[in-house]
């Protein structure tokens, strides 16, 4: 859960098969964001109907990014209801949580209070501030101390998000980026079940050039994400997990590949190759839609 770099290590791990729930509130920034939330789903809480708001037809809350959203109040809070539902299923039955932390710049709401999306309202409704780090830090302990009662085999991955907030300032998005790193390790100091992963360090150190940064100088290209992904994987996975990622990558690089001729004996092969393949990963891992595919494939030709 967490920012927008959540998402791309989450859909790596989606696409290596690995049974994970991707921000289910969608992106969310800041650590006292992902706290109400996370607290909200240990508690079973509803949904503050004092954050709904309607925009173009569309109902939204200030507590979600705007995936979260329905045709009318009553839909949002069930579409709601059900995301905080299935996060808690995730928690109970999961191994590891993974916070992926974006920034320490807060908005206020005038009535609401503090807010995850600003969702295009007038600027004049928000007060935006720095967090103080004890703040941040009371309110990230209380909830990952609470699930180290409720939850004490789940682990917890702390990162700060590699993607740059210069829309903030850059000296204002470099103290931001401290202010949570520094969270991050106080984290650690104080909770056995919290670990941390260097992404942000990564990024800012062994890929120090702007050639790992996509056009917009502020989200890494696809080559610095796998860089980042294959640290994820030697540090984060056993050798035995790592080695069962290799083959199923290999395994979706043949699923991708598009033959210079269907119809050829040697790509028919290939498809009998990769039906067995699929069919023997199938029992331990979810291959069933590809296995479909690929045989609707070999019936066709």
């Amino acid at each position: 859960m967490g920012s927008c770099f959540a998402q791309t290590i989450g859909q790596k791990m989606l696409d290596a098969k690995f049974d994970v729930l991707v921000n289910p509130f969608g992106t969310l920034f800041h650590p006292l964001n992902l706290s109400d939330l996370l607290d909200h789903a240990l508690f079973n809480d509803p949904l503050d109907e004092e954050g709904i708001l309607e925009m173009e037809g569309l109902f939204l809350h200030y507590s979600t990014h705007s995936n979260v959203v329905g045709k009318t109040a009553l839909e949002l809070k069930e579409k709601y209801d059900h995301q905080l539902k299935l996060t808690k299923t995730y928690l109970e039955e999961g191994t590891h949580l993974i916070l992926t932390l974006g920034t320490a710049w807060i908005y206020e709401h005038e009535s609401f209070g503090r807010v995850a999306n600003c969702h295009k309202q007038p600027q004049k409704l928000f007060t935006k501030s720095l967090s103080k780090l004890e703040d941040m830090e009371m309110g990230l302990w209380h909830v990952l101390d609470n699930f180290s009662r409720v939850y004490p085999n789940l682990k917890i991955i702390l990162t700060v998000s590699p993607v740059r907030h210069i829309k903030d300032g850059i000296p204002e998005n470099q103290l931001s980026k401290s202010m949570l790193r520094v969270l991050c390790a106080n984290l650690e100091r104080r909770m056995e079940t919290v670990s941390y992963f260097p992404a942000y360090e990564i990024m800012m150190d062994e890929l120090r050039d702007y050639r790992f940064y996509k056009t917009d100088r502020i989200h890494p290209t696809e080559e610095a994400e796998n860089y980042i992904w294959e640290k994820w994987k030697s540090t984060i996975f056993s050798a035995e997990t790592q080695s069962k990622v290799a083959e199923i990558q290999k395994v979706q690089l043949e699923l991708a590949h598009r033959p210079f001729n269907p119809e050829s004996a040697s790509h028919q092969k290939f498809l009998q190759n990769l039906l067995g393949k699929l069919e023997r990963l199938n029992g331990e891992f979810d291959f069933s839609r590809e296995l479909e595919l690929t045989k609707q494939t070999l019936q066709g030709l």
